[in-house]
């Protein structure tokens, strides 16, 4: 199983302390350009990842070849946990045929002209539109920080 989650931190600790352990995840993929193309901070980041736990930076541009050649024959045992930072990274991956049934958006800072919609995510209109967009796809969008939270959102767009 994979599972998509939204936020502008990609790896910290509540990723690695509450994500990884309740999806038993045994990889986690960044789908980030700037990461991709950053090897130093790569390497900073695996410093925080557990021995056990693959990590892998892809490029948005090309999630799905990677899917389709490493997907489950790679990781047949364990779940995958996709980090992406932005709303519309995971459009553009939607847009060259990434698949996804569930979305977490887990955290987006607010900013001057961002609606706050619960107390870890605030939306530009951009992020608004693409969370539309997302649910006239049929795809469930998942408001929660950590996993146990319990936070009802309510969108008012």
């Amino acid at each position: 199983m994979n599972w998509v989650r939204i936020d502008n931190r990609l790896v910290h600790g509540q990723v690695i302390e509450a994500w990884v352990p309740y999806l038993g995840a045994r990889n986690i993929l960044v789908v980030n350009d700037a990461l991709a193309a950053d090897d130093l901070r790569q390497e900073i980041i695996r410093l925080a990842v557990p021995s056990g736990v693959e990590l892998t930076f892809i490029a948005i541009e090309h999630i799905v070849e990677y899917l389709d050649d490493h997907g489950r024959v790679a990781h047949p045992h364990g779940d995958t946990l996709l980090l992406f930072a932005t709303c519309c990274d995971v459009n553009r991956a939607l847009q060259i045929g990434f698949v996804l049934s569930t979305v977490n958006i887990g955290n987006l800072h607010y900013s001057p002209g961002k609606q706050q919609l619960c107390p870890h995510v605030a939306l530009s209109k951009e992020d608004i539109g693409c969370l539309k967009a997302f649910t006239k796809r049929g795809i469930q969008l998942d408001f929660r920080c950590v996993p146990n939270d319990t936070t009802q959102v309510k969108a008012s767009w």
